[in-house]
């Protein structure tokens, strides 16, 4: 088995990371675009303040997010892409039901080389937030800084509820060390098993964002979940937050809600009313630690006009609870596709020396045997087992050689380099006395200090547990005897550093795998039709090598609607194009065809993605009268 980690640095090239010369990033612009205008969008190297740091980005104009493009409902405007960046490229228009040969991937074109220019057509059908990134080594180039927003106004002016301004957002978190972002190379991707998680947060591009608002005013929030991995939870403790549309759309029931949920590749639109001035921070919050996102500071002044009684109504939108009546038909059907969601691990086994096998999420899990951890289903991985030492993970000073109980808790001693792979400490930026109190059930999620010195991404006092009213999931989503419950079957942080630093496509596979068929990645051949409805159910099995999340995105085939996670009817319509299926679950999607070509689906995790967990499918033109049609083929 190749083994990535026996590399010496000399054998591996990675992608530059010098900042001599390179200009500085520039704010990032909004700019409006017309029916039938031309725009000129070039890939380019430049450096950026990043807390203490000065590093090497790619940008899209120069700016980290690119530019907005702001363009009507209906409209098709040009976009002329140059590339001056570090290898070939394209540009995919996430969530635009465009014409296919203007995806941005290599199923649609040939890959841009560097300094040359290819022009996208791109038509924009749907209101709300979308947005563009690279389709080439996805995980660099939006780790690196590629992407940035495009907002469709809608065509109706009451399509959206009245707000005095709107905010675009977009949520990341990249990788510093040693004052650079970590390396990158060139031959292939590495983080695969969690994805490559950050330890600097960043919104709008910004390590440390400050914001205004007045007191009364209504802003309509687009965030856009940009990180490689990450899952972004956001709320907004000072102000009121409704829930008005996620990613291509308005929801069905306009809500109330304390907090919304993304998974990478995701948008959900807020709108969030002032009442008071003072100051407020934007917080992401998992069950057991908080990052301050950003900062507001609400005026005493107030805005004219005031949509504070338009705020408080709640409405029903119409088109969408049509659809609800639509779709009953679909809910008991059974599905067209199936697809589970598989991980295959082999990260190799001593030779010569005796060995035990161990979670690397859950360092306490040890066994003489191979299997899976009891608590979160991943596979135990051999390691050495002579000449251990065994040390406690709550009181680091208690050793032995024995595998005994530690005298100050009872908790059982653990082989020290378990211990110190599960608490993350092989990043030598982790850990600035961030060692929180930790929640049953977790073993250690709040060892990662994933703020750098406390500056970017600064974590406050713990939060428990919340609800799950969020971004229409209205239950739980736990599974009995597993230890992800706590977790809402999310992984919050990097709960294996150098395990997952290690892991790469050649020793963890990452699949979709077709029920019917058996066909994985690739090998997997759908021909749908114009004008189909197909029910594709998404299974996270838990018999898996690795059982995690997943963002499965669905490009400009259709657009789709969720119908019921585990068998529990979705309470709140919304068109969407990816959705997180967390660990162990079910959902149940209903794609609604519309654009003839080869489109793909894939994992949204930057790294699973590059690692083969993808696929494409066919859609041919519309069955004409008299053609017998079938759903899904």
């Amino acid at each position: 088995m190749h083994d990535p980690s026996s590399e010496s640095h000399a054998q591996t090239i990675e992608f530059p990371r010098e900042t001599e010369g390179l200009p500085e990033a520039r704010r990032t612009e909004l700019v409006e675009l017309a029916d039938g205008d031309e725009f000129e969008l070039e890939i380019m190297p430049v450096k950026q303040r990043i807390g203490d740091a000065t590093v090497r980005m790619l940008a899209y104009n120069g700016s980290v997010p690119g530019p907005t493009l702001k363009v009507a409902q209906g409209a098709t405007i040009t976009v002329h892409v140059t590339n001056h960046g570090d290898l070939d490229a394209t540009v995919h228009w996430h969530g635009l039901r465009l014409e296919n040969r203007y995806d941005g991937t290599h199923d649609t074109q040939a890959p841009i080389p560097v300094d040359e220019t290819f022009t996208y057509q791109v038509h924009v059908p749907d209101p709300g937030a979308y947005w563009y990134h690279p389709h080439i080594r996805e995980d660099y180039g939006q780790e690196m800084g590629l992407y940035g927003n495009i907002l469709v106004s809608p065509s109706e002016p009451d399509y959206w509820p009245p707000a005095n301004r709107e905010l675009l957002l977009t949520l990341d978190d990249i990788l510093i060390e040693d004052g650079q972002i970590a390396a990158f190379r060139e031959s292939e991707t590495t983080h695969v098993a969690m994805g490559r998680f950050g330890n600097v947060m960043l919104v709008a591009g910004e390590p440390d964002l400050s914001l205004e608002a007045e007191r009364g005013e209504v802003v309509r929030f687009y965030f856009t979940n940009t990180a490689n991995t990450r899952v972004f939870n956001v709320t907004l403790p000072g102000a009121q937050m409704k829930l008005v549309g996620a990613d291509a759309g308005h929801y069905e029931h306009e809500e109330l809600v304390e907090e919304v949920l993304l998974a990478p590749s995701e948008r959900v639109v807020v709108d969030a009313l002032f009442p008071d001035a003072g100051e407020l921070e934007l917080e992401h919050r998992t069950p057991e630690r908080t990052y301050r996102l950003a900062s507001i500071a609400v005026t005493d002044q107030q805005p004219e006009p005031s949509y504070a009684d338009e705020f408080a109504q709640l409405r029903t939108n119409r088109d969408m609870a049509e659809l609800r009546q639509r779709i009953e038909p679909f809910l008991k059907a059974p599905a067209d596709k199936t697809l589970s969601f598989v991980a295959e691990m082999d990260m190799g086994v001593p030779e010569g020396v005796p060995v035990v096998y161990a979670c690397p999420m859950h360092p306490e899990v040890v066994s003489d045997e191979p299997g899976s951890c009891p608590k979160c289903g991943m596979k135990l991985l051999a390691q050495a087992a002579e000449e251990t030492t065994y040390v406690c993970p709550m009181h680091p000073e208690v050793t032995s050689d024995k595998s005994d109980r530690c005298p100050k808790c009872g908790m059982k001693l653990l082989p020290a380099n378990l211990v110190a792979a599960g608490g993350g400490h092989g990043h030598e930026h982790h850990g600035h006395g961030h060692n929180e109190h930790e929640h049953e059930g977790h073993n250690g999620h709040g060892h990662h200090g994933h703020n750098d010195d406390g500056e970017p991404g600064e974590e406050h006092d713990e939060h428990g547990q919340h609800g799950h009213g969020h971004h229409g999931h209205h239950h739980q989503h736990g599974e009995p005897e597993h230890g992800h419950d706590t977790a809402q079957g999310i992984e919050w942080e990097d709960d294996m550093v150098e395990v997952n630093r290690m892991t790469t496509p050649a020793n963890m596979r990452w699949k979709l795998v077709d029920r019917e068929t058996g066909a994985e990645n690739a090998q997997i051949d759908w021909t749908f039709h114009v004008g189909d409805q197909v029910k594709l159910r998404l299974v996270n099995e838990m018999d898996s090598d690795h059982p995690m999340p997943h963002p499965f995105h669905v490009h400009g085939a259709g657009r789709f609607l969720i119908l019921a996670r585990d068998d529990v009817v979705e309470p709140n319509l919304v068109w969407k194009d990816t959705v997180l299926v967390r660990t162990g679950e079910t959902v149940d999607i209903l794609l609604d065809v519309t654009n003839p070509g080869r489109w793909m689906a894939h994992c949204h995790i930057a790294e699973h993605h590059e690692s083969g967990m993808m696929f494409s499918f066919n859609v041919a033109p519309a069955v004409r009268a008299g053609e017998e049609a079938s759903s899904a083929s």
